[in-house]
Order: C-alpha cells, then structure tokens, then sequence
C-alpha cells in the first residue's frame, strides 16, 4: 500500500525520531511510505495534487491538528498520532479542539503513546464517541540507541568548554530542541548556583535551533550562568554516547508527550543520582525493565503494522 505520513520533521528533534521510527516500522511490512513536513504543506490543494502524483491509498498523521487537518475530505482513510502538544497546548484553543475533533471524527484510528494521553483525549472529546478509536500503542513508545564507540567523553567535554578530569565531574544533560515550550533556561540559574557551590556539576543543554529568536535567547543567558554549556546539536549516535556517560538527563519541558531522551538514558544505564549502590542497581534495573516492558521497539512494530491494516480493510470496502 502506498502511504503518505504527515509530521513536522525538524532536524533532530523528537518529532523527526518517532516520525522516521513509525516509517520503518510500516516499510518493513512492504508498504511505500512517503514522509513530508506538514509545515510545507499549508493548503488541502497541495495535498490533493500530492495524493494524486503519488497515487497515494492511504494516510498517517503525527499530530491532530498540525498534520491531521491537512488529511480531510480527500477520500482516503487515514489514521493520526497524538502528539504532546495536541492534548498540552492546542485543547486549549478553541478553534484548534474544534478543528482536532472533527479529524478525530474522520479518523480510522488515534494512537496514544501513554495511557494518561489516551485518558486526556477521551476526556476532551467524549461527545465525539472516539473511545474506541484511541489506541494506546500497546503502551509503548519503542526505544532503540545506538550509541557511537568512537565517541569520544573528554573531547565531548573539552568542547562544551569544561576542562576537568571527566573522573571527577557531574554532567547532567538537557536535550530538547530550543524553543520556548521546551523551557531549557528553567533550571539555569539553580545550575549556575550549584556549580558555584560544588565546581564539579555542570549542566549542557544539547538542541538544534528551532526558534531563532529564542536560540539567541538561551546562547546569551547562557555566556552568564557559570556551570551551564550549550551545544547546538550533535548526531543521535553521539547522544546517545554522551548519554551513556553523563551523570543524569534533566527535562524541563512544558509540554512533554513522551520524552524519547529520559527513555534513552534509562536504555544506556546512565549513573542515578543516588548514593547507595544496591539502590542505583535497582534503579538502573528497573528502568531497563520498565523500557523493555513498556516501551518495546517490537511491539511498536506489530502496533503499527497491525492498525495499518485497518486502512486497507477501508480500501476494501
């Protein structure tokens, strides 16, 4: 089946992950799925010539109303993803919960990564009976890391500026694309405190600009917070290195649907912040337990697969 899977793909960012996972996962069941920034795509005209130049039968969105508004009234079926900010930021617009309801509406299917989001929808739009409709993909969002062996720690380090003995230093990293709903100056100045308290704790924000404006923003504030580093971006091999090695990740995000980064650090067994060793073992054994149990990369595959088979049993009809 040839598929068209809409989402706001920026370099680097959750979105652009989770939107190249569920690609593989529908592609290793032989289906064509063509993947395009919904923010090119403004106008159900150009999605209409779209589906029409790529003979395209069917449809998937990650994000109600970012890509699912763009797949109505085009006369094949489609399913959507929830993503974080449909159910943190755009329920709260009028206009926007209108808008999402009547995607729900037309959907084959809505596919929640956690049970507190499937919750969340079938609160907002119990009048739209979509209860049956949202599916919590099996509980599971699948992580899978790669981390880079020739990533290099001490150069890592050198080049956020930090010239310590890795030996000695607590390294916790932000990860998250730079914009204001993902509030990285939050934890800056309890940071630059600390530091100044004990030398050895530094926090590094890793993230691709996505809000130039604000970019410019954290870089300044930034230059003045002792203990606070700020790289740009860096290769998912290499962050998940770096995770590897880090002291813990931090995440201050506003509006979160899944952070892929906190599930990644639990995958490479990141040191806890705990001082007692039996109970940084549990930890470290739990949250594999909980990634392996509840955030399965298999059972995402066979989640996936298994509701694109709905959309062909439209297709049939």
């Amino acid at each position: 089946m040839r598929l068209l899977f809409l989402a706001v793909v920026r370099r680097h960012t959750g979105n652009a992950v989770t939107a190249e996972r569920v690609r593989d996962h529908l592609e290793a069941a032989g289906h064509v799925c063509i993947l395009k920034d919904a923010s090119d795509l403004e106008s159900s005209s150009e999605i209409a010539k779209l589906i029409e130049a790529e003979s395209l039968e069917a449809a998937l969105a990650l994000h109600l109303y970012r890509g699912g508004r763009l797949l109505q009234g085009h006369g094949i079926p489609f399913g959507i993803i929830f993503g974080g900010t449909d159910l943190n930021e755009d329920v709260n617009h009028g206009e926007k919960k209108k808008v999402m309801g009547k995607v729900l509406e037309e959907a084959r299917f809505a596919v929640a990564f956690t049970e507190s989001m499937k919750e969340m929808a079938q609160t907002q739009w119990k009048a739209r009976q979509i209860s049956w409709a949202v599916t919590c993909a099996a509980g599971r969002t699948g992580i899978v890391t790669g981390p880079n062996s020739a990533f290099n720690w001490n150069t890592f380090l050198r080049q956020s500026g930090i010239n310590q003995s890795a030996d000695n230093l607590h390294i916790f990293l932000l990860v998250c694309g730079l914009r204001q709903v993902k509030d990285p100056l939050y934890l800056v100045d309890a940071f630059s405190e600390w530091h100044r308290e004990e030398p050895n704790v530094y926090m590094v924000i890793v993230g691709p600009e996505v809000d130039p404006v604000f970019t410019r923003e954290v870089g300044a504030r930034v230059k003045r917070a002792a203990g606070v580093r700020l790289i740009r971006e860096m290769p998912q091999g290499d962050l998940h290195a770096a995770l590897k090695n880090c002291f813990a990740v931090v995440n201050s995000s506003v509006s979160e649907g899944m952070s892929a980064a906190i599930l990644e650090e639990f995958v490479q067994l990141a040191k806890r912040l705990v001082s007692d060793p039996a109970l940084e073992r549990e930890i470290v054994a739990n949250g594999r337990e909980y990634v392996r149990a509840r955030h399965s990369w298999q059972a995402e595959r066979c989640t996936y697969q298994n509701l694109i088979r709905i959309l062909e049993g439209s297709i049939q009809d």
